[in-house]
């Protein structure tokens, strides 16, 4: 019995129970799509994690206070041992590393802010000049905070678009006085619409000058530094540099962090990781439970053709070709319900991220390959053990089942 002869059987006793062969790769159809729908997800959130965190400026360095241990998450250290960042330690840090570009210090702040009848809790950030530059930030109308708002310590503010909007409506805002805290803001700027990045509405900010900043909260202390490297292979020894410039500064104790966005992607990345794995993991049961299946249906299909089993032996069929009769239907099931699988996954991720903005997906082809394979080893796996049983069965016993 050749192979062609032994595959046109398989394909007549899959097509002649259609309904049994279909529910039956309807299980590999939704364990292959499943897997690659939350691997898709999981590399999906990684690009646009990336994707965002160039949005927001490329050689980007944030100097924060408190040290971050290398194991075990952070542990800010206590009171007494903690220097706070100040406004000098980012002018030093500009004027003594060659390597930096800009060292923007940064206050973050929550002020109402009110203008005639219309007021709001709002998000209130102090920068210098550089800040929008490097963080690759517009204004729609008007113009930035300059060096001589910074240094004058003048009260203006460019506002948010959604701040704007809710404040002012359709109304020009520019040159408008608004109270922030206890002062008049005159209003330089309005930004262009930036949306949400990362989970931060740059919309519905109030920037102001970093000295003005530090009298609206009567504070010193910084909330970060922004620093901006000159170019990606300077960015190590530009931490060398910070490193060693603030140590000087805080007699010698490191009680501050230096994070790049490639540190905070790779922790991100971390999180993701073991996120995608469980959820797959989790998935790739639905696979075994439809691995069972074929194989439940395999020993279903055995019973109802034991005579025709019979008769193909007592003509001479060898047990190999049973065997492979049988292995043939099974792994057709599991490669069937993978393809199936797949497409389904594929056009999922094509359709999701339409209809649902925050959940990107990237269809990974190693995802779709390890499915694929994973389906066919399922299909060769769950049917050994009803083909081998099958191609054992003694011909005359076989001819005399009812």
């Amino acid at each position: 019995m050749d192979v062609i002869e032994i595959i046109r059987v398989s394909r007549d006793s899959l097509m002649g129970n259609r309904v049994r062969s279909f529910l039956t790769m309807l299980g590999v159809v939704i364990g292959v799509a499943s897997v690659i729908m939350l691997v898709s997800i999981g590399e999906g959130a990684r690009a646009y994690i990336g994707r965002e965190l160039g949005n927001l400026g490329t050689n980007i360095l944030i100097v924060v206070p408190g040290k971050t241990s290398a194991k075990g998450g952070f542990h800010p250290p206590a009171a007494t041992t903690v220097r706070k960042l100040v406004y000098d330690d980012a002018l030093i840090i500009k004027k003594r590393s060659r390597h930096i570009h800009d060292a923007v210090p940064l206050i973050l702040g929550t002020s109402k802010i009110k203008y005639l009848n219309q007021s709001r809790d709002n998000s209130v950030v102090g920068i210098t000049e550089t800040y929008f530059e490097i963080r690759n930030l517009s204004v729609e109308s008007g113009r930035f905070i300059s060096a001589s708002d910074v240094d004058s310590r003048r009260k203006v503010c460019v506002l948010g678009r959604t701040v704007k909007k809710d404040l002012f409506g359709d109304k020009n805002a520019l040159g408008a006085l608004v109270a922030i805290g206890d002062g008049k803001y005159r209003v330089i700027g309005v930004m262009e619409k930036k949306g949400v990045t990362l989970g931060i509405d740059f919309d519905d900010i109030v920037f102001i000058p970093t000295t003005a900043a530090q009298e609206l909260f009567d504070t010193d202390s910084l909330f970060n530094i922004t620093i901006k490297v000159r170019s990606a292979t300077e960015i190590d020894a530009a931490k060398e540099d910070i490193r060693q410039i603030l140590m000087k500064r805080h007699a010698g104790r490191e009680d501050f962090t230096i994070m790049s966005q490639d540190e905070m992607v790779a922790v991100m990345g971390k999180i993701l990781n073991i996120m995608t794995a469980v959820l797959a993991g989790i998935a790739a049961i639905s696979l075994l439970v439809g691995g069972i299946g074929i194989m439940n249906i395999m020993l279903v299909s055995v019973r109802e053709r034991t005579r025709e089993i019979g008769i193909r032996k007592a003509l001479g069929a060898k047990n190999r070709d049973i065997l492979l009769q049988f292995l043939i239907e099974s792994v057709t099931l599991s490669l069937i319900g993978g393809t199936g699988g797949i497409l389904f996954a594929g056009l999922l991720s094509f359709i999701i991220p339409y209809f649902v903005e925050f959940l990107p997906t990237h269809l990974a082809m190693w995802s779709i390959i390890v499915a694929f394979l994973f389906s066919a080893a399922v299909g060769i796996f769950f049917g050994v053990y009803p083909a081998r049983k099958v191609s054992l069965y003694d011909p005359i016993k076989a001819l005399r089942y009812e």
